[in-house]
């Protein structure tokens, strides 16, 4: 019997496919799904014949997995691999729903995997390793949030096939095995998905596809990240005397460290955009070697709060009005003073008050750089 095919264009009712597609999913069924790079065929983890069929799409290619895990979020990637390094996470965050899978070890006790049927294990787990991605097309992810228990993925066809960028494609290689099929057109990028491998401190390329290893290896970077008020004292400040610290550590200059994977940026809880650095300001991290002549401030968004690894703040209360705003940073954010002591507010005040704010910061910095996991050059 032929599939049913949806044409998701015409639909004038999105909510009602997503709810046959999860219907069917449920059943044990196959579903044909468009991503942003090409088309999926989807079904239950929790159905071993529906595993089986799903398998019947994909060869053995190496030791890899034969299917991918699909997640909801970038956080639900802990339950499924609770080893993965601070470079997966940060790629998790900043690339998922997105066009990117990663292999990541399958070698925890308290992985969901081993919860697993061994069939269902057997397939998304191979050379001791797991394929997690999260596709960016939000009719997967509508039917993902419905569905208890994890789906599977299968790029249907033979290594080294392009990939299925069209319900044609998928139809011919899927045949029958598909019960629904969900037809949003030419897949956005028809282009591959790119797939890494996590390694202990870095990854490395295993298939390249649209999103280069240059982008992944900026969007791996450490992301540290200063907030006071208004972005023009206390946050420029801090953000110019670590760009020297990691500089210093580094072995390199001040507007190189990114290169070296570590991107620097202050915000304000009040800022206006476009804004210079205080005079005070300026003047007193000069006299410290850095410079913040060519400051400009931004508001604290939720885009920075999202990408960066840590938040500083200033105050006790600006930690408090990031959590109120976005509580899911919780982990990510701290007072810039190690013994949660506010920083000295300069506005207003004489040159000799920005130097004793400016002191104060490189203090606290240099007692928090240890912390991040930035290495000494050469070592």
């Amino acid at each position: 019997m032929p599939p049913t095919v949806i044409d998701l264009r015409r639909t004038e009712d999105a909510r009602d496919v997503v709810h046959r597609a999860v219907q069917a999913l449920a059943e044990g069924r196959a579903v044909a799904f468009p991503t942003e790079t090409d088309y999926v065929v989807a079904s239950s983890g929790r159905d071993p014949r529906a595993v089986a069929a799903l398998c019947g799409l994909v060869p053995r290619h190496g030791d890899e997995p034969r299917l991918t895990l699909t997640l909801k979020s970038a956080d639900e990637a802990l339950d499924w691999a609770p080893r993965m390094t601070a470079v997966g996470r940060r790629i998790a965050r900043r690339c998922w729903p997105g066009p990117v899978a990663m292999l990541v070890p399958d070698d925890h006790a308290e992985s969901l995997v081993q919860r697993l049927p061994a069939a269902t294990r057997d397939a998304v787990v191979g050379g001791g390793r797991l394929r997690l991605r999260i596709p960016g097309h939000p009719m997967l992810s509508d039917c993902l949030r419905m569905l208890a228990g994890p789906v599977l993925l299968a790029e249907p066809g033979q290594p080294g096939d392009e990939p299925a960028v069209t319900v044609a494609d998928v139809m011919s290689r899927a045949g029958a095995s598909v019960s629904l099929v969900i037809d949003d057109g030419r897949a956005r990028y028809a282009q591959a998905c790119t797939t890494i491998e996590l390694d202990d401190v870095s990854f490395r390329m295993v298939r390249p596809g649209i999103v280069s290893e240059e982008t992944l290896r900026r969007l791996a970077s450490l992301m540290v990240l200063f907030v006071c008020t208004g972005n023009t004292c206390r946050s420029p400040m801090a953000e110019a005397l670590f760009r020297c610290l990691v500089a210093e550590r580094l072995g390199c200059r001040a507007d190189e460290i990114e290169q070296h994977g570590v991107v620097v940026a202050s915000a304000g809880l009040a800022a206006w955009g476009g804004g210079a650095a205080s005079s005070g300001a300026v003047e007193a991290v000069v006299e410290m070697g850095a410079d913040l002549s060519a400051h400009e401030s931004q508001p604290l968004t939720e885009t920075l709060v999202t990408q960066a690894d840590v938040i500083l703040t200033m105050t006790a209360a600006h930690r408090a009005a990031i959590l109120a705003q976005f509580p899911t940073a919780g982990g990510r954010v701290a007072m810039l003073s190690p013994d949660r002591h506010d920083v000295l507010d300069p506005i207003g005040g004489s040159l000799e008050t920005y130097r004793t704010c400016a002191q104060q910061i490189r203090g606290h910095l240099e007692a928090r750089i240890d912390t991040l996991g930035i290495r000494s050059a050469g070592r």
